[in-house]
């Protein structure tokens, strides 16, 4: 006899994934309109790709490690499909497809989720928001550099204080790699060099060994990480940076920073923050091999990943944003009942067509009960239509803040808020 599961009724939220309250849209919403407002500013334009996409277009793309997080399966048609990994493979995607029809040099920006088959941790989720932004069409440095006076301009509008922008280049470290003697197995090298700020230089050395890298391989490769300086182009990118009024305490190179993904041929960068102790914020780099992969033109591109829900993370555990109202509603009208209804909800509308925000209480609940709740959602009036309002046209309007009341026509509400 089956035993009978007692908790599978209850309602549960798959781990790794997460419900979003009013409260923390709030902040949410705040967020995606800031990075709204910021990429536009800069001449970045939206687009849009589907949540499906076919596995052949995903997988083979990421790397070895990364394309075991896919969620890929057989859809009802039979076809092999898989969730978005990121925004970086769908836009390329796209420019393969539509490129012809694009103006070049194309700069977009992309706010929508995405789905990892990761282990949940602080700051690891496996459905969370990205926010992309890419310049396509060039190879010019000051691309490169544009990209990260973005991330200096958002994080400095919303109160970051302590934050380092990491610089290197896959160039770079292919021109390391080659010193050492590394030319077979080069991903699997830079994957290891990739765990240093985690496992230090021991822990990646011992990760090398096992690896059957070399004695000497393992030794000449630390040895030109710490020997190790900015080529020409990345000069040319940080000269650049600085010339967009970034702040020089705000980047630096970082030698033993690789991003794990595959696809990156030029310039690489993320973002750290002091506290909390999160990873990256943002990451991202040049790409200029991936469109020609997924059957396109030879298009270079380069760009960046704003952890959109590790930033919300991070502003609301250090207490960034500004206050924040729990609604946009500015005037609740209250409920007395049928016999006032009719003008409580012409006055709800004329609110409306006047541009402010209302909403009209469902229910004749008691004066008290309407008040409690005006106060708990932070709406900053309440206006007030009983019999002798009604007989007279008149309402009563109640600041929530001050607790002050005045009764005024009706029509001259607009003039009262």
């Amino acid at each position: 006899m089956l035993k009978s599961n007692m908790n599978q009724n209850v309602p549960q939220t798959l781990k790794g994934f997460r419900d979003y309250l009013p409260e923390t849209m709030a902040v949410r919403n705040y967020v995606k309109n800031l990075l709204t407002e910021t990429f536009e500013e800069f001449g970045f334009e939206p687009v849009e790709t589907p949540t499906l996409e076919y596995s052949s277009t995903l997988m083979g793309k990421y790397g070895e490690e990364a394309d075991k997080m896919v969620y890929s399966f057989l859809d009802q048609g039979e076809r092999q499909v898989g969730l978005r990994y990121d925004l970086t493979v769908p836009i390329a995607k796209v420019l393969a497809i539509y490129g012809s029809q694009i103006p070049i040099p194309f700069k977009r920006y992309q706010i929508q989720p995405v789905w990892r088959a990761d282990k949940p941790q602080k700051g690891r989720y496996r459905e969370f928001v990205q926010c992309d932004i890419d310049t396509f069409g060039t190879s010019s440095p000051t691309a490169d550099a544009e990209i990260v006076a973005v991330i200096y301009s958002i994080l400095n509008k919303l109160n970051f204080k302590k934050f380092s922008i990491r610089l290197n280049s896959r160039i770079v470290l292919k021109n390391i790699l080659s010193q050492s003697g590394i030319e077979d197995n080069q991903n699997s090298a830079l994957q290891s060099l990739d765990k240093f700020q985690k496992i230090g230089e021991d822990g990646v050395r011992k990760e090398l060994i096992n690896k059957e890298f070399s004695q000497v391989q393992v030794d000449s490769l630390l040895k030109y990480i710490k020997e190790a300086k900015p080529d020409e182009n990345l000069q040319a990118v940080f000269n650049a940076i600085k010339n967009f009024g970034v702040s020089e305490t705000a980047f630096v190179f970082d030698p033993t920073m690789v991003r794990g993904l595959d696809y990156y041929t030029g310039t690489i960068f993320e973002t750290y923050v002091e506290e909390p102790k999160i990873g990256s914020i943002t990451g991202g780099g040049r790409y200029d091999n991936l469109i020609k992969v997924l059957g396109g033109p030879d298009t270079p591109a380069v760009g960046t990943s704003l952890g959109f829900d590790r930033i919300v993370d991070c502003i609301i555990e250090l207490n960034l944003l500004p206050e924040l109202a729990k609604t946009k509603v500015k005037v609740m009208v209250g409920n007395f009942g049928v016999d006032t209804e009719e003008q409580s909800l012409k006055l709800t509308s004329l609110l409306r067509e006047n541009n402010i925000p209302a909403i009209f209480y469902p229910d004749s609940d008691k004066i008290g009960k309407q008040f409690k709740y005006a106060s708990e959602k932070k709406i900053p009036f309440v206006a007030l239509i009983g019999s002798n309002e009604a007989t007279n046209n008149e309402v009563t309007l109640k600041n929530m803040t001050t607790g002050e009341q005045k009764t005024v026509k009706q029509s001259d509400i607009i003039n009262n808020l």
